[in-house]
């Protein structure tokens, strides 16, 4: 019971600061985009994400890199297993990336703004044929402005910890964008933020970033074939950490 109180309190006060911080930090990043200087903007997105892992505090690895060329740009599809996965992607990932965004993130004074000049896909589930739209557009739009994009194949968080069915729809998009996929394993990152909590813990945190997979041949008809090969890939490493 005494450690849930002082990590109740530690929430209650690195939530609040954090949000402050990340508002301050939206301003400079929307005046530096406005000033074209995009290699500043990635540097602010990078302060921003490591200070959102400094909350906890939560610590990583990461391996695979070599993997990929940081000048090349790709379509990631990762597991899905807390909040803190988007940060964490941000500072693993070797190349600057861009993230579909639920629209609720887009209630924050001055952030929603920054995901907006950052090129952020903002997904509105409720929105139907509109929404896939939008995310097309979005996906074609980073795509243009030489971004990699990272997607969570699983659609949503796990809220069990667990690895989930990969959904359809993400191989769609990276089928249609021609770009190689990279599947990454996300690990430790459910321990630290359970969907759902109002607690945050200490942690550590891996990151596996696999090989590329050529999709500039495959069309409509490769989807489960595809599906099947990241899930595939995925499960090998997330399982390896689960054991």
């Amino acid at each position: 019971m005494p450690r849930k109180i002082l990590l109740g309190v530690k929430s209650a006060i690195a939530v609040p600061l954090f949000i402050l911080y990340t508002i301050l930090i939206s301003g400079v990043f929307i005046i530096v985009m406005a000033l074209r200087l995009r290699r500043t903007g990635e540097f602010v997105i990078q302060l921003w994400s490591r200070a959102f892992l400094l909350v906890p505090p939560m610590s990583y690895d990461v391996s695979g890199v070599g993997n990929v060329a940081p000048d090349t740009q790709y379509f990631f599809l990762a597991n899905h297993l807390s909040n803190f996965d988007v940060p964490l992607l941000f500072r693993a990932i070797p190349t600057p990336i861009r993230y579909l965004a639920k629209k609720e993130l887009y209630k924050i004074p001055v952030f929603a703004q920054a995901l907006h000049v950052a090129g952020i896909i903002k997904i509105d589930r409720g929105a139907g044929v509109k929404s896939y739209a939008a995310i097309n557009e979005g996906v074609a739009k980073a795509k243009e402005n030489g971004y990699s994009l990272i997607v969570f194949a699983e659609g949503t968080r796990s809220r069990d910890g667990d690895l989930h069915p990969f959904k359809k729809g993400a191989f769609r998009m990276a089928i249609s964008t021609g770009l190689p996929v990279v599947p990454v394993t996300v690990n430790g990152t459910w321990d630290v933020w359970p969907p759902g909590s109002k607690l945050f813990y200490r942690g550590h945190a891996s990151v596996v970033i696999h090989e590329p997979i050529e999709t500039a041949d495959l069309n409509t008809d490769d989807i489960n074939m595809l599906r099947k090969r990241v899930y595939e890939v995925i499960a090998s490493d997330f399982q390896r950490h689960q054991s």
